[in-house]
């Protein structure tokens, strides 16, 4: 019995396992990098469109999009995943008007909550926290 007859099937095998790892890896690169170029997009429209404003913080929580009290026009435009899952929520008062806004998760972990915050927002979304009072 030869080599061949004796291991081909093995080596085939292992062959095609290496050859499917690599065509996943190599999809992932390719998908990771489309996701990059969307969130780096996204980034800079926020970057461009955020104006600075002072807020009255009235609540935190994390909560699904459909909850929130925010307009359907603007729920229509998110991706299905953040509709899905739970997003940070502030409930804030921006001159008369008491408003939810979203934001990211280190900005909401650093909001205080019933305190007057300068923040940087971008339509309903919360960028960055300038300066807090007390």
């Amino acid at each position: 019995m030869s080599f061949w007859e004796q291991y081909g099937q093995g080596i085939i095998g292992i062959f095609i396992i290496l050859l499917v790892a690599a065509a996943l890896f190599v999809g992932y690169k390719i998908l990771k990098k489309r996701m990059q170029k969307k969130l780096d997009d996204q980034q800079t429209l926020v970057n461009q469109h955020k104006v600075p404003a002072s807020i009255l913080v009235l609540e935190k929580k994390k909560d699904k999009i459909s909850k929130a009290n925010i307009p359907r026009s603007v729920i229509e435009q998110i991706p299905k995943i953040y509709k899905i899952k739970k997003v940070p929520i502030v409930k804030a008062k921006i001159g008369p008007q008491v408003m939810d806004l979203l934001c990211d998760e280190d900005v909401f972990e650093k909001l205080p909550v019933h305190k007057t915050v300068r923040v940087e927002l971008a339509g309903i979304f919360i960028a960055g926290i300038k300066q807090g009072k007390n």
